[in-house]
């Protein structure tokens, strides 16, 4: 047998015949008639030596040297499609593809990124909003922009300052609530998209770390972070509410943060890409303006007192 690999072209036919169980369908997808297909097959066939399907009436099985063939070309060519697009996507320095979060694209990213294109007109920029975890390797995404509690080992990571919660209401109901005492009596909003966390911060914890021992059970709860902004913003309630998510409406005054303690979320969010891409001009461009404008948010809570969550729960 010998140890010189075959034909990549009858490889190519072999794996997709592999995924598909079906000359008819891989050949529709390889753009070749079945006929061809069955040839390439045969080469490779008699490169191995040995069979690799066994044709049926209407279908075929891999014999068990293809079942042990199959894996390894199946992998080989998702390697080698990784590294053909990334290498293609080093050539494109035009085009900048974002995923955020929803709450995170329409509370902070999208009320800024008209300064970001009006400084970059050469960038032309996409974003999606979505939770989904992408794979940077293998799909048409640049930067993803995403909030936990650790970082990935295999992509390059930028952590944001670590995210907080306080209390936020609009300037109505901040008259009729004008103390941390009063506010147990308010309707409450809950924030439940912290719920994945190991140890998730909530209401329970913050009225703690301002001396006042109250648990509430009642209030009206939203699964998405911008969700609980908008209903306080509607005058609903008073939520508990992170820092990132509440910046746009602090600064144009539809919601108040009457009460400078805030509960540090043991998370944040982090700026990630490929490492093989982080110098990347566009992406340096779009790293450097997003923490640019995150520090611009600096003093609009200066005098805030953060509390460490740990600190309140070794205390309990």
């Amino acid at each position: 047998m010998p140890d010189r690999l075959p034909p990549l072209t009858a490889l190519r036919a072999f794996d997709a015949a592999a995924r598909h169980m079906s000359f008819a369908k891989a050949a529709d997808e390889l753009n070749v008639t079945p006929a061809a297909l069955s040839f390439q097959i045969k080469t490779l066939e008699e490169h191995l030596g040995e069979k690799l399907f066994h044709r049926l009436n209407r279908a075929v099985e891999l014999t068990a040297a293809g079942r042990t063939l199959s894996p390894g070309a199946a992998e080989g060519f998702a390697t080698l499609t990784d590294a053909w697009n990334a290498t293609r996507r080093l050539q494109d320095n035009t085009t900048l593809t974002v995923t955020a979060g929803p709450g995170l694209t329409a509370k902070w990213l999208a009320p800024r990124l008209y300064e970001f294109a009006r400084s970059h007109p050469d960038i032309d920029l996409r974003f999606s909003a979505s939770l989904r975890m992408v794979d940077l390797k293998r799909e048409d995404v640049d930067v993803a922009i995403r909030f936990g509690e650790h970082d990935p080992e295999d992509l390059y990571s930028r952590a944001a300052p670590n995210d907080w919660l306080t209390p936020v209401m609009t300037p109505e109901l901040a008259a009729q609530y004008p103390t941390p005492e009063s506010i147990t009596k308010a309707p409450l909003i809950i924030d439940e998209s912290l719920n994945f966390l190991s140890q998730p911060p909530c209401w329970h914890h913050w009225f703690k770390a301002v001396g006042i021992d109250f648990s509430p059970q009642n209030g009206t709860r939203f699964s998405g972070a911008d969700h609980v902004v908008d209903a306080a913003v509607t005058g609903m309630g008073v939520a508990l509410a992170r820092r990132p998510i509440i910046i746009k409406d602090l600064q144009d005054g539809r919601l108040v943060a009457p009460f400078p303690v805030g509960v540090e979320v043991p998370a944040c969010f982090r700026f990630l890409c490929l490492k093989s891409t982080q110098d990347q001009p566009r992406i340096v461009a779009f790293r450097n303006w997003m923490f640019d404008e995150i520090e611009k948010t600096s003093p609009l809570f200066d005098g805030f007192r953060i509390i460490a969550l740990k600190d309140l729960i070794e205390n309990e």
